[in-house]
């Protein structure tokens, strides 16, 4: 497949009918491993979709047999130097940290192998589900590279003992252990897969997405303060929450017992 042929070779972008952005990691033949051309195709993809009210929610997938394979090694050992490689890992930061920023929910969809990168993107991600047959690693440690940009991510969705086992033995774990360990949401089957992704995003897609942009910010600011200063944020936000029309129409709309119409504001 060739890279430079375009950003719908690399990456599929499908809007539904109900504001979800589906968008596909399209390097099939490569376990749609992480090229730089990837990487920015989806953070400018990301961007986009940022601005663009018609979207209430994003899914990530792969194309062919796996759902992401991390890192394009072929890609980084044909240029072995420090500031290419220092390139790649930035970048790969900073698209892990436009799905964190993203004022919109962020699904994984999950499918065969999310290793190294491809774990830390499921990580990033809101929210994950995940075909039974889909298998998880920080395998670098096997190659003598340390997993150390996917450790960011990977010890803030799962336990550090948890963590640390994965990033220290590098094995693969199944579907139903990346769910006991919290960085999965649910496991089904792959047939249901696609059925069971829509139905979690039309779910959240029926909210306010005032709402759902000021409760994601707050949940990832908050979750990096102590207590005392989560509590205190957390109630500022609540109180700008509370004077937004989108919340005065949701609570005359309980208590009318009637359905809420949403104005974003």
């Amino acid at each position: 497949m060739n890279e430079q042929a375009g950003v719908t070779q690399r990456l599929v972008e499908r809007r539904d009918t109900h504001g979800v952005a589906w968008l596909t990691m399209n390097r099939p033949a490569a376990r749609n491993a992480l090229s730089m051309a990837l990487m920015q195709a989806l953070v400018d993809e990301l961007a986009g979709i940022g601005t663009d009210p018609a979207v209430k929610v994003v899914v990530i997938g792969g194309a062919g047999p796996a759902f992401c394979a991390g890192h394009d090694l072929r890609e980084l050992r044909a240029n072995p130097a420090r500031a290419s490689y220092q390139a790649t890992f930035e970048l790969c930061s900073r698209l892990m940290m436009s799905i964190v920023r993203l004022s919109k929910p962020v699904i994984a969809r999950v499918h065969g192998v999310a290793t190294a990168a491809g774990c830390q993107l499921v990580a990033s991600c809101d929210l994950a589900l995940a075909a039974e047959t889909a298998r998880f690693a920080t395998p670098g440690v096997n190659i003598g590279l340390f997993c150390s940009t996917p450790m960011v991510a990977l010890s803030r969705a799962v336990g550090r003992k948890a963590a640390m086992e994965m990033l220290l033995t590098g094995e693969l774990i199944d579907a139903p252990r990346a769910c006991a360990l919290g960085l999965i949401n649910r496991v089904v089957p792959e047939a249901e897969l696609d059925a069971a992704v829509a139905a979690l995003a039309g779910q959240i897609v029926a909210k306010s997405p005032l709402t759902l942009a000021i409760g994601k910010e707050a949940f990832y600011r908050q979750a990096e303060m102590g207590l005392d200063d989560a509590y205190a944020y957390a109630s500022e936000v609540m109180t700008r929450n509370m004077l937004a029309r989108d919340a005065a129409e949701g609570i005359d709309a309980f208590l009318g017992k009637r359905r809420p119409v949403w104005s974003g504001t």
